[in-house]
């Protein structure tokens, strides 16, 4: 039993709830603080939320993820999205998972579109599995992605063909997998052993490939990584 605790005790993450019905957010409290993790606040709305992480970052508490409800008072739209969208303006590294009944394009993209690391997206009524969904909040919380196939196919859009990535070759294929991961070019060079020119070039060629214009700005990245994740 000593030897369990301990695994359990290496995967410890420290988690903000931002949901506005009560028994939800209290069971999801539950939930992960059976399976070892800290719960270290549960807030009802977006305001609070903000406000909650950012009396945390005042104390050099930053949790290790934020998991938020997307619909949240006081119009019950996407009240919760936005908030995260701010926060991750504020604090780039604080990785967050958006649990939600449906979709909202806009703030979904731009949340993503800060960085393709320590972000997740799920909806609710496609968690099957306790399991799965406790293991995608420590998957965010240690930088990774947890996308749900539903919404990606949703920000790419249905119409969309599912063979884009054909044309890559298998190097640029492995780029983009790292890129997937969240690795800047120098991370993905040092990982390939290649120089930082040589991942430059091999980014730009899927870039391309992929149909994504300059004119797509920093979402180049974010697109190419979800087509990825789709593929």
């Amino acid at each position: 039993m000593r030897g369990a605790w301990l695994i359990v005790e290496e995967k410890r993450v420290r988690v903000v709830i931002a949901e506005d019905s009560v028994l939800l957010r209290e069971g999801l409290t539950r939930l992960l603080t059976d399976r070892g993790h800290e719960v270290v606040a549960g807030v009802g709305d977006g305001d609070e939320l903000v406000t909650t992480i950012r009396g945390l970052a005042g104390e050099s508490s930053l949790p290790d993820v934020v998991v938020s409800d997307v619909r949240m008072p006081p119009t019950h739209t996407d009240e919760g999205l936005r908030a995260c969208v701010q926060l991750r303006k504020e604090y780039p590294r604080l990785p967050v998972l958006v649990l939600s009944q449906f979709v909202e394009e806009q703030y979904a993209t731009e949340l993503i579109a800060g960085s393709s690391r320590g972000v997740g997206y799920l909806l609710k009524d496609r968690v099957a599995e306790v399991r799965e969904f406790t293991e995608a909040v420590v998957r965010v919380a240690e930088g990774g992605t947890a996308l749900d196939p539903e919404v990606v196919a949703q920000l790419l859009g249905r119409s969309r063909k599912q063979d884009v990535l054909a044309g890559l070759t298998p190097r640029e294929r492995e780029v983009l997998g790292l890129m997937a991961e969240g690795r800047t070019n120098s991370a993905i060079a040092r990982s390939l052993v290649v120089s930082d020119g040589a991942v430059e070039k091999h980014v730009s060629n899927i870039f391309m490939k992929l149909g994504l214009a300059p004119s797509d700005g920093d979402h180049r990245r974010v697109l190419a990584v979800l087509t990825y994740l789709n593929s």
